[in-house]
């Protein structure tokens, strides 16, 4: 039978072996990256005046259980990368949560005059359609 370890519960001390020392012992080759993965670039590396095309900024609610969703659409030229980039720079300046789908960023809430300025400041030209 194998015996217990326990831990005292009156006032003598003991050793306590972390199960996480290996982990912390590992972690400086590891955080070498780290602060490089947090420097990204900025959302807006074009430079202003640059035309990168027309985007389209929507107002949707229909299937969102009656919430308000902005809807930016169009982009051409760009990868997924830089469109998630953008939508965190978007999210940061609303102050909303939001998403990139199927190629499309959305924004909650109707943020369209915030992510119209981000747009501009990325060199895009944007452009409000719909409701």
């Amino acid at each position: 039978m194998k015996a217990k370890k326990r831990i005292p519960t009156d006032d003598r001390p003991f050793r306590w072996n972390s199960p996480f020392a290996a982990l912390k012992q590992a972690a400086p080759s590891q955080t070498s990256a780290v602060p490089q993965a947090n420097h990204a670039p900025d959302p807006a590396p074009a430079t202003p005046g640059k035309n990168r095309g027309r985007v389209d900024i929507i107002r949707q609610t229909a299937h969102r259980g009656g919430k308000t969703v902005t809807v930016v659409t169009g982009f051409t030229g760009i990868g997924q990368t830089e469109k998630e980039r953008l939508a965190k720079a978007m999210q940061k300046a609303c102050g909303a949560g939001g998403t990139v789908k199927e190629g499309r960023i959305e924004i909650q809430g109707d943020q369209r005059e915030g992510v119209a300025r981000i747009l501009t400041e990325a060199g895009f030209r944007p452009v409000f359609a719909g409701g």
